[in-house]
């Protein structure tokens, strides 16, 4: 399934409080369960004034009526193309 990164601008965002965070999720969660099983929230990385969310869905399309439905800005969605981490440099290649 492919693995998209949106980011959302919200001014302030990094100045909720948790109650507030939970009803986000809360409000987000609701409108994946009436999308159905093919879009799924993987997790989000909250800064000052912006979030960055992980998304698995089969397109942009799916991603982006998440965001219509729920009144969240969708400022740039990227679909990833690899993901890479530390122990990416330490594969081993054979090249018999």
């Amino acid at each position: 399934m492919p693995r998209y990164l949106i980011e959302r601008n919200i001014p302030a965002l990094g100045t909720l409080l948790p109650d507030d965070l939970r009803e986000v999720a809360r409000k987000s969660n609701g409108i994946l369960r009436e999308l159905g099983p093919s879009v799924q929230w993987v997790h989000s990385y909250i800064t000052r004034d912006r979030m960055y969310c992980i998304y698995l869905a089969p397109d942009e399309a799916l991603v982006r009526e998440h965001a219509l439905r729920g009144g969240f800005p969708a400022d740039q969605i990227s679909r990833v193309s690899s993901v890479i981490d530390p122990t990416t440099g330490e594969w081993e290649v054979s090249r018999r």
